[in-house]
């Protein structure tokens, strides 16, 4: 069987745990960061990663075949 190409945006976004969950990093952290834009406490809470939803997982691993 031919080796499979890995989604380039998939790569860079998500992890695979030892025990098969997909890690991923909270989105909206990107700009609007003072002033007008979040609040210290909702940024606070943006810098903590996460897990994909379980219904996302098949797809995220499709993507990423040799992580």
């Amino acid at each position: 069987m031919p080796k499979l190409k890995s989604h380039s945006g998939a790569k860079k976004r998500f992890n695979l745990t030892a025990t098969g969950k997909v890690k991923r990093a909270h989105a909206y952290k990107s700009h609007l960061l003072n002033g007008h834009g979040k609040t210290t406490k909702r940024k606070r809470g943006l810098r903590q990663g996460t897990y994909a939803d379980v219904t996302n997982e098949a797809t995220i691993k499709r993507m990423v075949p040799y992580k």
